[in-house]
């Protein structure tokens, strides 16, 4: 009979991260990135809490990954502990241990609860090459929409479905430091989980804007939606 693993004591401690993706540190996948964080929690000597099972691994939980490709100042995760510590010194550590461009930015204690139920919108800054005119003309033609459907190829094939009901707001602005318009979206989290480009198909679909090749995707924020159409921050209790 095979003999059964040790069973690992619970954490004594969860701390809350926000990360940012940069530069072309925006280009890593979720996995690698994973890996990246394990290894870097492993040099930082971070006290991790482990599961138990025959093959132990830390207690990390990610929560609501931008897609590849798209920048991030507001990236989350939850890591188990079997020591108390400092939040601040764990910030440092693994500032020091990851490589420029995936970077810490803040470090709290767990209010407990769960972490991917506070994320339930993005605000995202999608930079786009288009005549200003045009980008407003198509934004107005898509918030005057019931429903705007798009096509996206999955794992499951391709997939068509409405991108309109997941936008909440949707603006034009024309930065002062580079070409083109600033679209500033707000995206209600849900199922299908509409993505910033696919905000960017259906303004073409709908009005024929053609966003080119020159995109920069950055998630500015992500978390609690509040009445006035913002989002809040994930890492505060919400009392």
């Amino acid at each position: 009979m095979r003999e059964q693993p040790e069973q690992q004591a619970p954490p004594v401690q969860r701390l809350r991260i926000r990360y940012a993706k940069r530069g072309r540190l925006r280009f890593t996948s979720h996995r690698d990135f994973s890996r990246a964080f394990e290894r870097a929690v492993f040099r930082a000597r971070i006290p991790m809490a482990y599961s138990s099972g025959f093959n132990p691994h830390p207690r990390i939980s990610y929560a609501g990954a931008a897609p590849t490709g798209s920048a991030s100042e507001a990236e989350y995760l939850e890591i188990a502990l079997a020591q108390v510590v400092v939040p601040a010194d764990v910030a440092a550590q693994l500032a020091e241990a990851l490589p420029p461009g995936l970077d810490v930015l803040e470090v709290v204690e767990s209010a407990g609860g769960s972490l991917s139920e506070r994320l339930e919108a993005s605000h995202w800054s999608l930079d786009i090459v288009v005549d200003p005119t045009a980008a407003r003309d198509a934004v107005a033609a898509f918030l005057a929409a019931e429903s705007v459907e798009v096509e996206r190829m999955t794992k499951k094939g391709l997939r068509t479905f409405d991108c309109r009901a997941a936008v909440v707001s949707l603006a034009v602005t024309e930065p002062a430091d580079r070409a083109g318009v600033r679209l500033e979206l707000v995206l209600r989290h849900g199922t299908p989980s509409v993505r910033p480009d696919d905000v960017l198909s259906g303004l073409r679909a709908i009005a024929g804007l053609d966003a080119g090749t020159q995109v920069l995707l950055t998630r500015a924020a992500q978390g609690p939606l509040a009445e006035d159409g913002t989002v809040g921050d994930p890492l505060t209790s919400g009392e």
